[in-house]
């Protein structure tokens, strides 16, 4: 009888965090409309090899560039105490004393001369949210365009899964882990997905192989961070509350390291977006900056112990207990 069948449950599939990101890139180009293409790609050198193209050593990951030489600069007015940028004058005629300009055998006068086409320059702007460069010299992909890492991925009907060629549980964390997390910057496939998952898969299963390695992590952290990138950032802060909940100690371990972590933390914090009464969708997909900076650090707090709130506190004055309050 109908009355009397038990209702079939929904099946309900779990997606990952690096299946998550290449959807984003094909609901942008697809949906969105906002990209050209699904994926970033970078030029490769087209050999038998196939291997990404070198990049200057000088190019590095979360570096800037100084303000050119070349470009005009400003002059100190001392009649106003002001910096002007003085567009009167051609530059064949700049040095040169013009007629009724001196003041040396003029007689005194209150009719009112011609001014000066000056323009007061505009405070400059520092860039602190601008992205900064993330070329493709990544370890990982140094690594793995070589064969070194034991890796690959399994086509799925549905989703893409990572195939470990070993036990997870059999790696050498203290080699392999700081060159999955020094591809957590990556954004063309399939080095983001291996590396992400990779990240992920590895914590799952590392328990208390994770703690010493904590020390080596740092600078991976930092420089994904240092590239500003919104979908770089909200990757690694993802990654950090996992890893914080992987082991026991963690927590404490990342303490004296909030110095090297928190001060993008600190810039970003207040990302959200104002729409008023409108829906943001990005919270619902975790997306939001704001929010995931201070859900991380919500868990920094409650796995760190008791001198964390008070370094998060020195980086971030902003931050508010979870715990006290």
């Amino acid at each position: 009888r109908v009355g009397s069948e038990r209702p079939v449950p929904f099946l309900t599939m779990t997606i990952s965090a690096a299946m998550t990101l290449i959807q984003g890139d094909w609901m942008k180009q697809k949906i969105e409309r906002t990209s050209d293409q699904a994926y970033l790609h970078h030029p490769e050198t087209n050999s038998c090899f196939d291997v990404t193209t070198a990049v200057p050593p000088a190019r590095r990951a979360g570096g800037h560039l100084m303000a050119p030489v070349e470009a005009e600069l400003p002059e100190y007015n001392t009649s106003t105490m002001t910096y002007e940028y003085k567009n009167s004058l051609k530059p064949a005629e700049q040095g040169v004393l013009r007629g009724h300009t001196g003041n040396g055998g003029m007689t005194s006068s209150l009719a009112t001369g011609k001014k000066l086409d000056v323009r007061t320059p505009e405070p400059p702007v520092c860039g602190a949210f601008k992205q900064r460069a993330n070329p493709p010299n990544t370890e990982f992909r140094r690594f793995y365009e070589r064969g070194d890492l034991p890796i690959q991925i399994e086509h799925r009907g549905v989703h893409n899964r990572i195939g470990w060629k070993v036990d997870i549980e059999k790696l050498d964390y203290h080699h392999y882990l700081p060159i999955f997390f020094d591809g957590l910057r990556e954004k063309e496939e399939p080095y983001r997905f291996l590396a992400v998952q990779g990240v992920f898969d590895m914590l799952e299963h590392g328990g208390s192989k994770i703690l010493p390695v904590i020390p080596q992590l740092i600078i991976p952290i930092k420089t994904a961070l240092n590239t500003r990138d919104p979908e770089v950032i909200c990757t690694v802060l993802k990654v950090l509350q996992q890893m914080v909940v992987s082991g026991e100690m963690i927590g404490e371990a990342l303490v004296p390291y909030y110095r090297q972590i928190l001060p993008i933390f600190n810039i970003f914090k207040t990302c959200n977006k104002n729409l008023g009464d409108s829906i943001d969708y990005a919270q619902q997909k975790r997306k939001t900056l704001g929010d995931l900076i201070v859900e991380t650090l919500e868990m920094f707090e409650m796995n760190g112990g008791e001198d964390a709130f008070i370094n998060i506190k020195y980086m971030i004055p902003t931050y508010e207990s979870c715990v006290l309050n």
